[in-house]
């Protein structure tokens, strides 16, 4: 039984400090923004935290909270039923989907350069390509990150609302494509409020990354933060939403196992 210590190694890697752990998550907080959507649409509920007692007169031994929110709100995950095209799909809400898919290799394409010149900036084929031959081929079933450092930005930038919509970075239709059907990844993250590019519903076909993610069984984490602390490979991401039932998505917490020999690049 070759494998049977792994779990053992892994907990005394941790606790050796020779394995790391960074944690890809913003804090759920009433302040933090939720996606706006065109008013003709539903909204998705800011994030509300109200406290039930505090060691006092409703409840002298305890503190504690009730809390509210869209399913969609501050780092999150989205599972295939969440979009049209994957709601006929087999195991496609949080509540069913394989925990086996919950733990997963990452590979980190950073395009913090070209997103902090053009808030628009759209990752392409081509950029893809370009990392692949510095870094090796992307694996299969594995998640890929857009690293824009988006994250870095707070409140109304953050949001970067405009007359005409939200403008941040995000994928073009034919790399999201081509990431599912050539290199059969697991899902995409991003540093944004949607996996999407901000201008994203006026491509074609409309929301790409949900269009092709989603209607292929893939998965979508947004809002994600420190990704300038991960290798471009290397490290393996533990995403587990909520068990919601026939949940579309869900808050989590998103953590990063990284060797102490990996470095961001």
């Amino acid at each position: 039984m070759p494998h049977a210590t792994a779990p053992l190694d892994l907990v005394t890697s941790v606790a050796t400090g020779e394995l790391g752990i960074v944690d890809l998550t913003f804090t759920l907080s009433p302040d933090f923004p939720v996606i706006v959507l065109p008013p003709e649409l539903g909204q998705a509920a800011a994030i509300r935290i109200e406290e039930i007692s505090h060691y006092d007169s409703r409840g002298p031994a305890a503190y504690w909270n009730n809390v509210s929110f869209s399913e969609h709100a501050g780092t999150h995950f989205d599972a295939p039923i969440h979009w049209f095209t994957g709601r006929d799909l087999p195991s496609n809400s949080v509540e069913t989907m394989p925990v086996e898919h919950m733990i997963a290799p990452a590979c980190v394409i950073d395009c913090s350069q070209s997103a902090q010149a053009d808030a628009d900036f759209l990752l392409t084929v081509s950029a893809v390509e370009t990392w692949e031959a510095q870094h090796g081929a992307i694996p299969p079933r594995c998640w890929v990150f857009l690293r824009t450092d988006w994250s870095k930005r707070t409140g109304r930038d953050y949001a970067n609302l405009r007359d005409d919509g939200a403008h941040t970075p995000g994928p073009d239709a034919s790399v999201i494509r081509w990431l599912v059907e050539q290199r059969d990844v697991l899902g995409f993250g991003t540093e944004t409020i949607g996996t999407d590019a901000g201008q994203a519903g006026h491509f074609q076909p409309p929301y790409p990354a949900h269009h092709y993610l989603h209607g292929a069984g893939r998965y979508g984490l947004q809002c994600l933060c420190n990704l300038d602390k991960l290798p471009a490979k290397g490290a393996t991401i533990i995403a587990a939403p909520l068990k919601i039932r026939n949940g579309s998505g869900s808050p989590l917490r998103v953590l990063a196992l990284v060797s102490k020999c990996s470095s961001a690049d």
